[in-house]
């Protein structure tokens, strides 16, 4: 069965006002449009466009509840994935999501406490883990992600005590902070973490002197090695988080973090326990369907420093974009290590005008150009750019043919 579905963007602050739109071809609504969610989650289920062929349901929540067996299938009763197109005009907040044991511990854990489920004070709003993929359209997306190599670290906050212009005061406090991150990695990351987040007086102090010498640090275009541009690269975020977020110790926090920019096509996987922040872009996201979210700064909202270091990875990575299976010419597929989630990228067109996708399960299908039609073991639908549909497993696999492409999430089985 072939379900159209939709939903309104979410207005959240750092949305961007025209990015949304612009890709979906609908009409911008002149507010911040940061989020348009396709799923079953409970904080926005998509719309069910014709409730008739749903039972009378009118989003896909309340289907599914009514239904699941034509729904999802199998003795599914829940939709385990999340899709969304996300456009940031600005920095969201450090964050990290816990793993599965986590999620239930610490569900159960507040539940036991009597803490409301919708109480600010609440870190935990399921028992689900939530590791999430961003397929970047806009050129560039920039993230961060993950604790980088902490000696880079060091040698970054040891160079910006040496930037000319710089106060002797303000020097002497980066300098100072570039000596406690020596050792070994995970215990010198945890360490700063909690002492940045912890609500020390010194905090505020060395956060000014950073900023106020990354204004002096030379930009990108006049370096001349890779030092350099590490450097460039570090004040200009450092200006970019302080003009949004003025004083948060984020913007020291982010210095220890991978930097990231990924082009269009290029997927970044966050797996349970990174420390992550989209800056800017334009993406499709896709994550398991939950609502856990640890932050680490960049927020006015509350911050658990205890229980955001219990889940956090402090093991430092090298961000690198997801690589794709290329079943055919014209599909990648995203399949992270996790069962909730995959995401297929098909372009149909010219000389390769079809492609098959099996279905694992039931599918959300986003066109985002063109015109394609999608066609399965009973029925098919025609999709435009900007409008998209939900598909019950029963229709076994999916053909894809036209001139457009499309985004397909299903489970990852």
């Amino acid at each position: 069965m072939f379900v159209r579905i939709g939903n309104t963007p979410r207005d959240y602050a750092w949305g961007s006002t025209t990015a949304i739109a612009g890709l979906l071809g609908t009409d911008a609504s002149g507010h911040p449009e940061a989020e348009l969610w396709l799923g079953a989650h409970s904080g926005s289920p998509a719309v069910i466009l014709d409730p008739d062929v749903a039972g009378g349901a009118h989003d896909l929540a309340e289907w599914i509840a009514r239904d699941p067996q034509t729904a999802l299938g199998d003795g599914r009763t829940r939709l385990p994935y999340l899709l969304k197109v996300l456009a940031a005009a600005g920095p969201l907040s450090l964050q990290a999501h816990p793993s599965t044991a986590q999620a239930e511990a610490g569900f159960a854990r507040e539940n036991a406490a009597g803490i409301p489920v919708d109480s600010p004070d609440r870190n935990y709003k399921d028992a689900a883990h939530k590791p999430e993929l961003i397929f970047a359209l806009s050129d560039p997306f920039d993230a961060l992600c993950g604790f980088r190599d902490v000696t880079a670290s060091h040698e970054l906050f040891r160079r910006l005590a040496e930037v000319p212009g710089a106060s002797d005061s303000d020097s002497a406090t980066i300098a100072s902070f570039a000596e406690t991150l020596t050792g070994e990695p995970s215990a010198v990351l945890r360490a700063a973490t909690e002492w940045l987040l912890g609500g020390d007086p010194d905090v505020a102090a060395l956060v000014s002197a950073v900023v106020a010498t990354a204004a002096s640090v030379e930009p990108d275009s006049t370096a001349h090695s890779a030092s350099d541009v590490d450097l460039a690269v570090a004040a200009s975020t450092v200006l970019m988080l302080a003009e949004a977020f003025p004083g948060d110790p984020g913007i020291v926090l982010a210095l220890l973090l991978n930097r990231v920019t990924l082009r269009p096509g290029q997927v970044l996987y966050l797996p349970a326990g990174n420390i992550h922040a989209y800056l800017r872009g334009l993406g499709i996201e896709l994550m398991a369907a939950s609502d856990n979210v640890l932050r680490g700064g960049l927020t006015p909202k509350r911050i658990d420093v205890p229980e955001l270091v219990s889940v956090l990875d402090f093991s430092p990575i090298v961000a690198t974009p997801l690589a794709p299976e290329r079943p055919a010419p014209n599909v990648e597929v995203f399949r992270p290590d996790v069962p909730d989630f995959t995401l297929d990228h098909v372009v149909v067109g010219g000389e390769v005008s079809t492609a098959s996708l099996p279905l694992p399960g039931a599918a959300i299908a986003l066109c985002t150009a063109g015109r394609v039609s999608l066609a399965g073991a009973a029925g098919s639908i025609d999709l435009a750019r900007g409008e998209s549909v939900f598909v019950t497993p029963d229709e076994g696999a999916l053909t894809v043919t036209g001139d457009g492409t499309v985004f397909v999430a299903t489970p990852n089985a």
